[in-house]
């Protein structure tokens, strides 16, 4: 970018998108939402046991002071003052729990990550205690029913197993929050007068958030044996929070000084991002996991249909909240990088399309991805990933494609879902993120839809929704929400391509698929102790008995002789 044009910029926004996969940190133009340069460092998962997956809290902070500094590194080489930036939205994966030492700083213990499975045993323990246990028996208060995916039961079991974590919360020093908390913690001071506060969508994923009231809920954080003295102060998701500080540890401070004053999860972020501002209006954000989420205006709509109801966005302290139906699969990108990281049969995410691109059929294969269970509209834990319909012709390319035609199944299930309880059908489907870069997904998506599926030229939607309320903020003012001043957004549009009976004969394919994966696995404990046939009594009691028997025998036929 040349010096003169330098001048005419305007102000700046960055945004920090903490995701599941990595860390992002973006800059926009506040003026025409124009993405300026970005930085990206993929964050590693940690799997020390079945089903459980964690994060190191501290490699995450360490990716976000990266990011922040290489992307002002890349300003400057493009003659982009960085003073320019006025304010710092956060997006962050949601759910996704850390626990840490206000005096020292540190993490307690790993973040656990919202896909993990751990907390299956603590969610029937609590069911026992509920009144027929119904899992939906908070769904009035939280919108949200009893599952291992939300917060709460996170931490129940981070207290229940961690010793340091006991100790903490005994002395005072523990704090809990979601990623954004830990985040806006860290960056504001930290232990030198770091803010612990989150926003209503993050808060209104933990299940001890009262949706209505906008306030951690005392019979719920009762429920869950939490002390509120460790939960962060809850905020509208667009005001000023406090100003990035120096760390000393990683030598960074390139926006010393600058405010932070956006926060949103990931999916409301996607959802502002893509400006669904009007009751009905939806969006499909294609990450780690699948997020269908339906603007509902300032009222709250509960699902019979297996949906959520989630605080959407509130842009200001004095502002309105607005509320969300959301369809959550667990499983989307993350199908892929297990084909890569797993299975080994591609080298890259963008092989993937490449391989399903050559077949253009799963050849009636059916892969149902449920490693972490079945999320909506099932909510069911017991379930685990099948492949299915192989035959000897079958091979890796069907595979792929069978991935792909996956994560088109489950938001087709969500959307029949969705248009039960709104009872208007979408006419297109907006969608978002990184695996919208794949075109035999999309059109594979509009296919088994029926319906247009239509992806924004510039599909960071979920840091620019960040960078929205960071920019809007009381305080900064520097991006106006206005309809009128919205920047349109150039569209890429897939429409469907085949007919109507054959996307239905699919589904209903999957669906059988999807039965034959439910009732794979239960909360008892696998033995780690002696597998030797012995373990088995009734079989042990045989081998025995035919052993004694079979001596016998001989003796007995020894002593005729």
């Amino acid at each position: 970018m040349a010096a003169s044009a330098s001048a005419t910029l305007g102000p700046l926004v960055g945004a920090i998108d903490q995701g599941t996969s990595s860390t992002r940190f973006l800059v926009f133009n506040a003026k025409t939402a124009e993405l300026l340069s970005h930085h990206q460092v993929e964050i590693q998962q940690k799997f020390p046991k079945e089903g459980w997956v964690e994060q190191d809290a501290k490699e995450i902070l360490q990716s976000v002071h990266e990011c922040v500094e290489r992307t002002c590194e890349k300003l400057k080489q493009l003659n982009i003052d960085i003073t320019n930036i006025k304010a710092i939205g956060v997006s962050n994966q949601r759910e996704t729990t850390v626990v840490w030492d206000k005096t020292t700083g540190e993490p307690l213990y790993n973040a656990i990550v919202w896909l993990d499975l751990r907390t299956q045993s603590t969610v029937e323990r609590l069911l026992n205690r509920i009144p027929g246990k119904n899992k939906s028996f908070f769904k009035p208060r939280t919108g949200l029913p009893l599952s291992t995916y939300f917060s709460a039961v996170k931490l129940r079991w981070l207290l229940d197993n961690v010793e340091e974590i006991k100790q903490a919360v005994d002395d005072g020093r523990a704090m809990f929050g979601t990623i954004d908390s830990w985040l806006i913690w860290s960056l504001t001071g930290g232990r030198n007068g770091g803010v612990h506060c989150t926003d209503v969508t993050n808060a209104s994923r933990t299940m001890l958030f009262n949706i209505h009231s906008l306030e951690w809920d005392p019979e719920l954080c009762q429920f869950f044996d939490i002390p509120v003295e460790m939960l962060p102060k809850v905020r509208s998701s667009s005001e000023i929070y406090g100003l990035m500080k120096i760390s000393s540890a990683v030598k960074s401070g390139a926006l010393t000084g600058v405010p932070i004053s956006g926060c949103l999860g990931d999916q409301s972020a996607a959802l502002v991002g893509q400006m669904c501002f009007r009751d009905g209006q939806a969006k499909n954000t294609y990450g780690t996991g699948c997020f269908l989420l339906c603007n509902t205006g300032p009222k709250s709509v509960f699902s019979e249909h297996g949906l959520l109801t989630t605080v959407a966005y509130q842009l200001g302290r004095d502002k309105p909240v607005y509320y969300a139906l959301e369809g959550s699969v667990a499983i989307a990108g993350a199908v892929v990088r297990w084909l890569r990281d797993n299975l080994g049969i591609v080298k890259s995410s963008q092989e993937v399309e490449k391989l399903a691109a050559e077949v253009g059929t799963s050849y009636g294969c059916y892969f149902v991805p449920a490693f972490s269970g079945l999320y909506a509209p099932y909510w069911e834990p017991s379930a685990r990933g099948i492949i299915c319909g192989l035959t000897q012709f079958t091979n890796k390319n069907h595979i792929a494609f069978a991935a792909l035609e996956a994560v088109c199944f489950q938001t087709r299930e969500i959307l029949d879902a969705m248009n039960k309880d709104c009872g208007i059908p979408l006419s297109q489907l907006q969608v978002d993120g990184g695996m919208t870069n794949n075109k035999v997904l999309m059109q594979l998506q509009a296919d088994i839809l029926c319906i247009p599926v239509v992806k924004p030229s510039m599909p960071e939607t979920t840091a620019l929704g960040a960078a929205m309320a960071a920019g809007a903020a009381e305080g900064v003012g520097i991006w106006s929400l206005d309809p009128g001043d919205l920047t349109a957004v150039t569209c890429e549009r897939f429409e469907p391509q085949i007919n109507p009976e054959e996307s239905e004969y699919r589904y209903a394919r999957w669906k059988k698929a999807v039965l034959k994966s439910m009732g794979w696995e239960t909360s008892e404990p696998h033995s780690d102790g002696d597998t030797s046939i012995f373990c088995s009594l009734p079989l042990g009691f045989y081998i025995m008995s035919s052993m004694i028997m079979f001596i016998g025998a001989k003796y007995i036929s020894g002593t005729n002789k």
